[in-house]
């Protein structure tokens, strides 16, 4: 499994495979991109999932293609949809984060801080209702979305999850475990930036 890389996005999606085993490479397509890449990709954009001779982007799309192949999508058609209701939730937070990382850092990071406890309470909810997991006992590919979600928080205020036992718990849990925390102690992770403009 290959794939044409940027930073963040693929993250979770790096962290799955790490964590189960799979084999993967990254292919950085920084050099050239304009000419040699974009015109090659479905949207003109990264990431891209190379599986054999089938071809993804859109990074939840591969999350959950990923999830569907290695049995992380639940039990049965209504697991799959509470596993998706939870990443698309994700999906929702992680745009609130973007849009003050790129258009709104230096003003309005306090008050997004600020107003994290608003919108934790909501997941820390979901969870505590699972014993702590999106779906008791399984992995599931969300979980690696909302790991990165709380991690890149925990970056920008690293208090955070003090008041959201659940939550906090969650991301100790999956921080810990060999394959994840190996990857993670790597120089290489340590050095990737976490957003293209360096702000976290």
């Amino acid at each position: 499994m290959r794939f044409w890389i940027e930073t963040g996005r693929i993250e979770p999606i790096r962290l799955l495979l790490v964590d189960n085993g799979l084999p993967y490479e990254d292919v950085n397509c920084s050099e050239g991109w304009p000419d040699s890449w974009k015109p090659k990709l479905a949207f003109g954009q990264v990431p891209q999932l190379i599986d054999g001779d089938f071809e993804l982007v859109q990074s939840n799309t591969m999350l959950r293609y990923l999830g569907r192949k290695h049995d992380m999508y639940g039990a049965d058609v209504k697991e799959g949809a509470y596993i998706d209701m939870i990443n698309d939730g994700v999906e929702d937070f992680r745009l609130t984060y973007v849009k003050l990382i790129y258009q709104n850092y230096d003003t309005g990071k306090e008050e997004f801080i600020a107003g994290l406890p608003a919108k934790f309470q909501y997941l820390e909810k979901l969870l505590k209702a699972s014993s702590g997991a999106i779906i008791k006992g399984k992995k599931t590919y969300a979980d690696y979305n909302l790991f990165d979600l709380l991690d890149i928080h925990l970056l920008l205020a690293p208090s955070c999850l003090d008041s959201f036992p659940t939550l906090k718990a969650f991301h100790e849990e999956i921080a810990s475990r060999p394959n994840i925390k190996k990857y993670r102690d790597t120089d290489a992770w340590k050095k990737l930036p976490v957003n293209g403009n360096g702000k976290q």
